[in-house]
């Protein structure tokens, strides 16, 4: 049979199996490209997601680090910062927490009211104590 056919149909069978390989190569070839172009657009989702959180929480940090610098900078003008010990934290909501010591109530009522009048501080929590020996 191999080699004993004429050499019409020989050529046929080479070229239906040429064929063939070309048809399965093509194949192979389309499923890794969607392999790979699935790989890559699922990495690019989670760079993309990533990116949108850092984006985020950048955006809150530099709100919150520019309220706390805002108060600071006004208890240190008043000198309240150094009657006393006073540590300003803000939150990513304008919630600002004062902790730490002052030597008079009168100066934790000034850093309060400085606190709660400064921009976009939505609320004051007021952990100051007074220590006189600062």
């Amino acid at each position: 049979m191999y080699g004993t056919e004429p050499p019409e149909l020989a050529s046929r069978a080479r070229l239906a199996a040429v064929s063939h390989l070309k048809d399965v190569f093509m194949k192979i070839k389309l499923a890794m490209t969607c392999v790979v172009f699935g790989a890559l657009l699922g990495s690019a989702a989670a760079i993309a997601d990533d990116a949108q959180s850092v984006g985020t929480s950048t955006t809150v940090f530099v709100k919150d680090s520019a309220i706390t610098t805002k108060i600071k900078s006004k208890l240190a003008v008043d000198h309240l910062t150094s009657l006393g010990r006073i540590h300003v934290e803000t939150d990513q909501n304008g919630m600002v927490w004062l902790t730490g010591t002052a030597r008079s109530q009168d100066a934790i009522d000034q850093a309060v009211s400085i606190a709660r009048n400064t921009e976009h501080v939505k609320s004051v929590h007021n952990d100051l104590t007074v220590r006189m020996d600062d």
